[in-house]
């Protein structure tokens, strides 16, 4: 299997477009298809914050749903804007007010059409992707090895959000247990929603959220080469937003 896993674009569209570009993709027929079959690989949030969301969602939605060309797993940003296109109850903070703006300022044919593929997209992507004869897993948030293989309440808030305490930093951002520090397991984890400034590379785990949407670049793992690929963002640097591990 020969997949190129990209970290959290968060509506970096223009940033997506470069790192395919550089890893071989053309973009001829207007979504990025790899001359050599290769495949892209969406670790979640593709939304929010960035300045073209829908259109990201677009372009994933046509690989992983029309083209059958791509991985996607949601993260917490998807789960977030898919419940408020179930018309659900959801604060519209943290981002999702970027995604909504771009959303109401469409004519009402396009807003029900890019509402039905992401309603699509999410509903019939799985929790997290175990690929490659299991030796490759992607998790939006991480995965501890022994829930692999098991889908519940709890794995889906592991997978969304990490390895939450319950209590809350000082900025309101979740307190969270350094999971990859202690996981010991033979399949290789690709995950992100941690922006962190370089690729954290520990235990056989790759965090490749290096913080497009804050100024940071957007990351890409080739696999099985493991060979990391970026470009930088055109967003301003938000220095705080980048969280560091000893």
């Amino acid at each position: 299997m020969k997949i190129d896993i990209i970290g959290d674009i968060h509506g970096c569209y223009q940033e997506l477009k470069e790192l395919t570009i550089k890893l071989g993709y053309s973009w001829e027929s207007g979504i990025p298809l790899h001359p050599e079959k290769r495949v892209l690989g969406f670790v979640g949030d593709l939304t929010d914050r960035g300045p073209a969301s829908l259109k990201v969602v677009e372009i994933v939605w046509k690989l992983v749903m029309e083209q059958k060309s791509a991985y996607y797993t949601p993260g917490n940003h998807c789960n977030k804007l898919y419940r408020f296109f179930l018309g659900n109850k959801v604060q519209v903070t943290h981002g999702l007010e970027t995604t909504v703006a771009e959303y109401e300022s469409l004519y009402k044919q396009e807003r029900q059409s890019i509402r039905t593929k992401f309603i699509e997209l999410y509903e019939k992507s799985d929790l997290y992707l175990v690929l490659d004869n299991k030796n490759l897993v992607i998790a939006h948030a991480g995965i501890k090895e022994e829930l692999i293989g098991k889908s519940n309440g709890k794995v889906k808030e592991f997978v969304l959000y990490g390895d939450i305490t319950g209590e809350k930093h000082p900025d309101g951002s979740p307190v969270r247990r350094d999971w990859a520090r202690n996981y010991h397991g033979a399949a290789t984890i690709v995950y992100g929603h941690t922006p962190v400034k370089e690729p954290r590379i520990i235990n056989n785990t790759y965090n490749i959220d290096t913080g497009a949407v804050f100024g940071g670049k957007l990351t890409a793992l080739r696999y099985p080469e493991m060979e990391l690929f970026h470009v930088p963002s055109t967003m301003p640097y938000v220095e705080e937003k980048f969280k560091q591990f000893d």
